[in-house]
């Protein structure tokens, strides 16, 4: 009899079942899926963005890079590239991580890193002009062989914080120019034109000065923690990084050239061989531990030689501090022009008040001469009215007794100091 098949064998299963068991997806026209259904859409704020890296020679590029990627490459958290947005408005920030220095200022925001500068690719001047500008000094740099003090990233740092002050000291120049000619016209003629314009830039001041007083409080901030300073040294991390690294592979170069066992034929066979092996696994312990206890010495010792960035900081922290300076000295001549302005209005107040004060005597005093007016002016039988004279008389007597009670009603106001003497 010839041999049976099983129909049920994994040989004459559907290619769907079979499939399945592997685990890869199946298309019913015969083929196998071996990508995603969805593999073709991107996870959603994975986009990529254009962006500008910059790096020592002066040579730029531009990338096309994701928000992973540039995590991953920067090892960033995701709340850091948050500052970089430009769908966001975030404060001016300065912060110090591991591998790199995210600094938002002004319209700048990039990332410095030891070996480049990844720059937010968009057409901005503020953005554009640093480019060039970083790019120029660094080819300078290199084409003249000029060595510089300040490693990398400072370099990358300095300049945001140059054209930062030089951003915010032209937008306070340009105020002033606006401000102080606007300001000696409204002490001359008030107008409501001239209190609308005034206000506008009273507006703007306000929030100029909050830019660079925050600024200001970040360079500070900084200057006041030493740690963060201290992080903030990446090429000197990295240098330490690579030397800690270089140790450790010949330390693991060593270590296989003694478990290698290549021993020389003519060398005596010692009776404690297990206990000398433990011996030399207990020494380069140590020495691992020791390693360690200098690296992290050699951290703390860029804690107490942070003078350089703290110069760089303070010069800049001197010119920020001098634009909020003119800035406030433009708010008090503001504050100044609105007191004189209170001071006028109050006048001008004070003297409607008097003017009404003696329209008020006056109507008062024409009152009664008109009650006497209306008395006669009645149908009475009275001799007074049989003889013309006589209600002239009545007519003269009265109109003087009210200049008599009108004069008395302003020498009691001077009398009060109401009116000035």
């Amino acid at each position: 009899m010839g041999e049976q098949l099983d129909p049920f064998s994994a040989s004459n299963l559907p290619d769907f079942i079979s499939s399945q068991k592997i685990g890869r997806p199946v298309n019913f026209e015969g083929q196998n899926n071996r990508g995603h259904p969805f593999s073709g859409l991107k996870k959603r704020g994975q986009s990529s963005r254009s962006w500008v890296k910059i790096d020592q020679d002066g040579n730029s590029a531009v990338l096309e890079l994701d928000k992973a990627t540039i995590m991953k490459r920067c090892s960033l958290p995701s709340r850091d590239l948050r500052l970089l947005d430009p769908l966001f408005i975030y404060p001016s920030s300065i912060l110090g991580r591991e591998r790199a220095i995210v600094v938002s200022l002004e319209k700048i925001r990039c990332i410095i890193t030891a070996e480049e500068v990844i720059l937010m690719n968009a057409r901005d001047a503020s953005v554009v002009q640093y480019q060039s500008e970083l790019c120029t000094r660094l080819q300078s740099n290199q084409n003249l062989h000029i060595k510089d003090d300040l490693p990398f990233e400072f370099k990358a740092l300095e300049l945001v914080l140059e054209l930062s002050c030089l951003s915010l000291d032209a937008q306070v120049n340009e105020l002033e120019m606006e401000v102080y000619p606007v300001l000696d016209e409204l002490a001359t003629n008030i107008s409501t034109l001239n209190l609308e314009h005034v206000r506008r830039l009273k507006g703007r001041l306000l929030t100029l000065t909050q830019k660079v007083q925050k600024v200001c409080d970040e360079i500070e901030h900084l200057m006041d923690d030493d740690d963060d300073m201290a992080e903030m040294y990446l090429t000197e991390k990295k240098e330490r990084a690579e030397a800690h690294a270089s140790e450790e592979l010949e330390d693991n170069i060593g270590e296989d050239f003694e478990s290698s066992g290549i021993v020389s034929k003519s060398a005596p066979v010692s009776p404690v061989g297990s206990t000398s092996g433990n011996f030399g696994k207990l020494q380069r312990a140590f020495s691992s531990i020791v390693g360690s206890h200098k690296s992290l010495l050699s951290s703390s010792s860029i804690g107490e030689n942070i003078d350089q960035l703290e110069m760089l900081l303070e010069a800049y922290f001197v010119v920020v501090d001098n634009t909020l300076s003119k800035l406030s000295s433009l708010k008090e001549y503001i504050d100044d022009t609105e007191d004189l302005i209170n001071i006028k209005l109050g006048n001008v107040q004070n003297q409607l008040i008097q003017f009404q004060l003696l329209l008020t005597a006056a109507t008062f005093v024409a009152a009664i001469f008109a009650a006497v007016t209306a008395v006669f002016g009645m149908n009475l039988q009275d001799s007074v009215f049989q003889n013309p004279t006589t209600f002239q008389y009545v007519l003269l007597i009265t109109g003087i007794g009210c200049g008599f009670l009108y004069f008395g009603f302003v020498l009691y106001f001077k009398h009060k100091k109401v009116f000035p003497l």
